[in-house]
């Protein structure tokens, strides 16, 4: 008897609910219904894709493969995967696009002339020839080159040198080896008493730039507890060794100072000698745990999933390769192995707003009581803000509707490494309206509209930070970009009293987060009144992590000041006029 009560209240709930849906559904409004939204018209939809060629899209895994197989036959076979190079070896550090001049891809754009040639810009270490050097090299054109130039002088305004090389990996790798195999076993005793070492159990990192004179190639580099899955930053020791690798030949590297709590030493073998002595004064540092607060894993049962946005009507944009339109928006995107996203031709119904708006350079600036804290001046770029651009996660790092773009690079090695969903394509509900009024003067009404915007995102993740890097197109035609940083706090170890929280904050018992500035460079490219005025704006966006009174004045007269550049021809002169330019 029950069974038949609960089957006879379900048919009239299902009977009531078609009969609600079908009200809603018919309704027309009515004095006590609220007017129906229409259907979104065909005008709404998203653009169609201008008849452009693609002059700002990355390069294909085709043509790197076809720019690494050219210049592998004009540069011999003496070449080696930069991957394995040693600092004397010739090696092609990275390739990527070759942006065309701006002047061409206008008349292209604009006037419908040829497309330039596309074009790859190499930079090439020369370290088995008789005067090493860094050469830049321009071949075309893609897909089929048969050209190369040099464009070094062009660029530097003269030969570059080769101690001003970056980092490759394998560099990195040497200098560990070296520390591991040559400097380390010098304090055996030492290490494994006051840092519980094991042979795997540290690990480095190091101070940038490597110097404070022209010609220099000596770094510091502070050591910290590795522990598979626990974020390295959070866990320095108080070891940090100054080692010369200016040499071409990694046998001859050196380290020229140790620095353990507050005082230098020749080397390990000094510090392991004063410590059997017992005349050098020790802090122990335990390992730390895998589940302990450095590691990423969460200590809490998950709670209830976020909030979701949902499109009901579909996206509102469309992407073809590099080519995203909207309604009211078209651009181009690209990411640049080194100053990372950047996107172009940015029209807004149709009329260019901006030819270029890019990342250009993140700087963090550290100050502390060791060395290698004192000595940090990160210039992101260097490591390469788009070779660190990682695959990104759907309903994390970008909404589970978004639009994932695969990236391809070369650098560091010399095969083509794919980024797997490096860009996302999404759009935003701002959470705001747009606009809106509730009038009661009068008359009553109300008036308003939903904020919604089209971004594109990247996240770079660049040693012990990530940062989120947004251009976002509004729909009343005002465009933003913005950066978000997270990650790991950059660590030093706490071994003075008050005196040392003078350079930040205790994030551990024997662990501090240092004083730093962070310094965020964005470009934006666009045109006023003529062509013959584009005014380029290099704006900086700085944040000041731990500041002192003083610090705080000096910064707040830098905050939302941009800087003017007038562009002559296809390069920058800081003007105040537009004399500058000849006009």
């Amino acid at each position: 008897m029950n069974l038949k009560v609960v089957l006879v209240f379900l048919a009239l709930s299902l009977i009531t609910i078609f009969a609600l849906a079908y009200v809603l559904l018919t309704s027309q409004g009515g004095s006590s219904q609220p007017p129906r939204c229409p259907s979104v018209s065909p005008s709404a939809q998203p653009g169609t894709h201008p008849g452009q060629s693609q002059l700002f899209a990355d390069l294909s895994r085709e043509e790197l493969t076809a720019v690494m197989s050219f210049l592998t036959r004009q540069l011999g076979p003496g070449l080696v995967d930069a991957a394995q190079a040693r600092p004397s070896d010739n090696c092609i550090f990275s390739v990527e696009l070759h942006l065309p001049p701006k002047a061409a891809a206008l008349a292209h754009l604009d006037r419908g002339s040829p497309p330039p040639a596309r074009e790859a810009l190499t930079i090439v270490f020369f370290g088995g020839q008789p005067q090493p050097n860094v050469s830049e090299l321009v071949v075309g054109p893609l897909p089929r080159p048969s050209y190369l130039r040099d464009v070094t002088v062009e660029r530097h305004g003269g030969p570059l040198p080769y101690h001003r090389r970056p980092m490759l990996g394998a560099e990195f790798t040497q200098m560990w080896k070296h520390l591991k195999e040559v400097e380390l076993p010098k304090a055996p005793v030492f290490l494994a008493s006051v840092f519980n070492y094991n042979g795997s159990t540290l690990a480095p990192l190091h101070a940038t730039p490597s110097g404070l004179r022209s010609g220099d190639r000596a770094t510091w580099i502070a050591l910290y507890h590795n522990i598979s899955g626990v974020g390295i930053f959070l866990h320095p020791v108080g070891l940090e060794l100054l080692l010369d690798h200016r040499a071409l030949d990694p046998a001859h590297w050196a380290v020229q100072r140790v620095f353990y709590l507050g005082r230098y030493y020749a080397d390990l073998g000094q510090l392991e000698w004063e410590f059997k002595a017992g005349r050098l004064e020790v802090v122990r540092v335990p390992l730390p745990l895998p589940d302990g607060a450095s590691s990423l894993k969460s200590r809490t049962s998950p709670g209830p999933l976020p909030p979701l946005q949902f499109s009901p009507q579909g996206s509102q944009y469309s992407v073809q390769g590099n080519l995203v339109a909207s309604s009211l928006w078209t651009f181009t995107f690209g990411h640049g192995v080194f100053s990372g996203m950047r996107i172009f031709d940015i029209r807004f119904k149709g009329e260019r707003v901006a030819y270029e708006v890019s990342v250009q350079e993140c700087v963090s600036v550290y100050g502390a009581d060791s060395p290698k804290t004192m000595m940090t001046r990160y210039l992101d770029s260097s490591y390469g803000l788009g070779r660190h651009s990682r695959g990104l996660v759907r309903g994390v790092d970008c909404p589970y509707q978004s639009t994932m773009v695969d990236i391809h690079i070369l650098v560091g090695t010399g095969a083509v490494q794919l980024l797997p969903g490096a860009v996302c394509v999404f759009e935003e509900a701002q959470g705001l309206p747009l606009r809106r009024h509730h009038n009661h003067l009068e008359s009553h009404f109300y008036g308003g509209l939903a904020g919604s915007a089209l971004v594109v995102r990247s996240v770079s993740s660049v040693g012990n930070y990530d940062y989120i890097w947004d251009f976002v197109l509004h729909p009343n035609g005002a465009l933003e970009g913005r950066v978000h940083a997270t990650g790991y706090v950059n660590t030093a170890f706490l071994s003075g009293g008050e005196e040392s929280l003078l350079f930040g904050n205790r994030v551990g018992e024997r662990v501090l987060g240092a004083v730093h500035t962070h310094a965020f460079h964005f470009k934006l490219d666009l045109d006023v009144a003529e062509l013959s005025h584009r005014t380029a704006f290099i704006m900086p966006t700085v944040e000041i992590q731990k500041e002192n009174q003083r610090s705080k004045e000096l910064v707040q007269g830098l905050l939302g000041r941009p800087v003017l550049t007038e562009l002559c021809g296809d390069g920058y002169s800081p003007s105040v006029s537009s004399d500058a330019c000849g006009s």
